[in-house]
């Protein structure tokens, strides 16, 4: 193969043609031990046209977007087709034990988890917000995994893509509560990231430049946190019940009651202050997080 910065992955038979290893058992899905990767100083990045389901244990680095991280412990990772995987600048990293598990999406076609794989939020998840799992929670994963191998690998009947989906469904579903497990368990990290939030979302509508530069997003402040967006409104939800776009419009809502009950600004006014190009859009939005018009709230007051 000839060397290259990016290499696009778009079959199961292509990585094994990569490694090196035999044909693989299934065209649409396979794991491979890590064990087995190959560095090639020629490719420093590759993405996926598959699904991509990992458990490394090592002392290398990977890197996602702009994020470095250390895969000193087991856990989880996952890609969605079309993500980009970067290691270090010699390839592959070395002296990572684990497995990846490969999917292609045509596996999925025409069962239940062709959509219902789109709903798990961790495909969207950054690998430096991956899965820490505990001894027990990953001899869990790694029983699912082979009994998965232990189907594609025997002689495949009718009802063998039907098993491979229903222990699939399993691993995801374990995963969201491992995921939960962990946002719950990282109490001191996680409130830190939820005070930051409710400090930049404070500031953010206490400024005087609101006006230009409009509501707040949820993908700008997940960047200015260095998370996923994804990852970020998981975090909020389980933390406070609020994804990060009703966590943003709590804060409006907050300063319009604010700017309602202390000054005589109008309410056309008050909408253009807060970032409204129509006050129609301010106060349908008021109304349906207060059931009352800006007047009336106002008029509560006097």
């Amino acid at each position: 193969m000839a060397a290259s910065n990016l290499v696009r992955i778009e079959s199961i038979s292509q990585i094994h043609r990569i490694m090196g290893l035999p044909k693989p058992h299934h065209p649409l899905i396979g794991i491979i031990d890590l064990k087995d990767l190959k560095a090639d100083p020629g490719i420093h990045a590759v993405i996926f046209d598959l699904y991509v389901v990992s458990l490394k244990r090592g002392c290398d680095k990977l890197m996602y977007g702009q994020q470095k991280y250390d895969f000193d412990e087991g856990l989880m990772a996952f890609l969605a087709p079309g993500q980009i995987l970067r290691g270090e600048e010699n390839g592959v990293p070395h002296q990572l034990e684990g497995w990846m598990l490969f999917i292609h999406p045509d596996f999925l076609w025409n069962t239940s988890l062709s959509r219902k794989i789109k709903q798990y939020d961790f495909f969207g998840y950054s690998t430096h917000e991956a899965l820490f799992l505990s001894d027990k929670e990953e001899t869990i994963i790694d029983g699912i995994i082979d009994i998965i191998r232990q189907e594609y690998q025997a002689n495949l009947d009718k009802f063998s893509q039907d098993v491979m989906i229903a222990h699939l469904e399993v691993l995801f579903t374990y995963a969201q509560r491992f995921y939960e497990r962990q946002f719950i368990t990282r109490k001191i990290t996680n409130s830190k990231l939820l005070e930051r939030v409710d400090d930049m979302l404070t500031d953010y509508f206490r400024g005087d430049d609101l006006m230009q530069k409009g509501l707040p997003t949820v993908q700008q402040i997940a960047e200015t946190l260095h998370v996923s967006t994804k990852y970020l409104s998981s975090l909020l939800k389980q933390l406070t019940g609020q994804t990060t776009q009703q966590l943003i419009h709590e804060k409006l809502i907050e300063r319009a009651k604010e700017r309602l009950s202390t000054t005589e600004l109008s309410v056309s006014e008050i909408a253009y202050e807060l970032g409204f190009e129509h006050s129609q859009s301010f106060s349908k939005l008021f109304k349906a997080k207060t059931n009352q018009s800006p007047l009336s709230f106002r008029a509560s007051f006097n």
